[in-house]
């Protein structure tokens, strides 16, 4: 809570004595026989009422103590019971029982003797005492409602932080009993598919050495990639079964593994060149993930679509964004820009991630663009 809202019940109390402090001023001013002590009693009784939920009690003993004072002296009527009234309610609301109705109590049973309501016969002066008495018993019965309110709403206040906070532990255990079901599915299907093409590349290899033959590029290739691929896998099952921080696993591929991704991409049949300007240094662990991913996707698609057309990588660092781009010359026509696939979804879901730019179509003179922005300053 600030300080704005500290101080707005403060200044609440302190405009309600002024305005009480007023209005009695006016009464005794009228008053016939007041004299300045009157005046000080009245103010002092109603500026008491400036520290009412600061000391509930202060503000009932002396509000109490000076209204029975000026009573005894000047014949103001039923106003004079006013701060009074503002007193016993508060202290009532503040949870006090006994101090609100002794001062209640002393203060009608006073004012009955030294004839607080005003001039008259007896029984003029117990109506009017009477009907003090129903606005004290109606102040305190007000209060007290008011109290049980505050305290039912509290409580459903506590309630509902509860059930919100036990939803969103299900959630959470909800979600962590999906990411362990996926990673059992993952391992049990895509583990032994890749570990069997790369066994088989491996196989494949061995045996064309063995003979002294030349073995194909592609060949190389599919093993390397079964490797890699067996190597995130792992790394993206570690993150599933993490339940805590996903960061907090195993790393993924970066920015550092980018000269291996060149590498395989020419050895599957997409010659493609790398460029990197600035000084390579250490970048957010989202940002290289997602770049190296851009990367990795633009370089796939490239090699899918582009029919045998050469690619180009440039990476370039500056001081607040990092800029990966790849082109290649293959045959995407600008008139007819390609349907976006999951591929682009996924590279736009990234960048987006994390606040950046991403321009991905065919260019003008041929072949297809893919240029992505990413701040340094982390995720949004």
């Amino acid at each position: 809570m600030g300080l704005l809202e500290r101080s707005r019940p403060f200044a609440g109390d302190g405009a309600l004595a002024a305005v009480m402090a007023v209005l009695l001023a006016v009464f005794v001013a009228l008053a016939p026989g007041a004299g300045p002590l009157d005046f000080a009693g009245v103010l002092t009784g109603a500026l008491a009422l400036a520290v009412l939920r600061r000391a509930p009690l202060v503000a009932l003993a002396v509000s109490t103590a000076c209204m029975l004072a000026v009573a005894a002296h000047v014949r103001l009527g039923p106003p004079v019971a006013f701060p009074v009234l503002v007193s016993v309610f508060v202290a009532v609301h503040a949870g006090y029982r006994v101090a609100p109705a002794v001062a209640g109590a002393v203060f009608l049973g006073a004012g009955l003797l030294v004839d607080l309501p005003g001039t008259g016969a007896f029984g003029g002066r117990l109506q009017s005492v009477s009907l003090l008495v129903g606005w004290f018993v109606a102040a305190a019965v007000a209060a007290t409602v008011a109290r049980h309110r505050r305290a039912y709403l509290e409580e459903a206040e506590r309630r509902a932080a509860e059930a919100e906070r036990t939803r969103e532990e299900a959630a959470l255990r909800r979600a962590g009993e999906e990411r362990l079901r996926i990673a059992r599915e993952l391992h049990d299907s895509l583990t032994h598919s890749i570990s069997v093409i790369k066994v088989q590349a491996g196989v494949a290899v061995h045996l064309a050495r063995r003979r002294g033959e030349e073995v194909p590029p592609a060949l190389l290739a599919i093993q390397e990639a079964g490797g890699d691929a067996m190597r995130e896998l792992r790394a993206t099952l570690e993150v599933l079964r993490d339940a805590g921080d996903p960061d907090g696993a195993a790393p993924a591929s970066g920015l550092d593994r980018l000269d291996d991704l060149v590498r395989r991409a020419g050895s599957a049949g997409l010659p493609t060149t790398l460029e990197v300007r600035g000084t390579r240094r250490e970048l957010p662990a989202e940002v290289d993930r997602a770049a190296y991913r851009i990367v990795q996707e633009a370089l796939t698609n490239a090699s899918r679509h582009a029919g045998g057309a050469a690619a180009a990588v440039r990476v370039a660092y500056a001081d607040a964004e990092l800029v990966v781009q790849v082109d290649d010359d293959g045959k995407a026509d600008p008139a007819a820009p390609p349907v976006p696939g999951t591929g682009l979804l996924g590279m736009r879901e990234r960048v987006a991630a994390l606040g950046g730019r991403l321009r991905a179509e065919p260019r003008a003179g041929g072949g297809f663009t893919v240029r992505a922005e990413l701040p340094l300053g982390g995720t949004r």
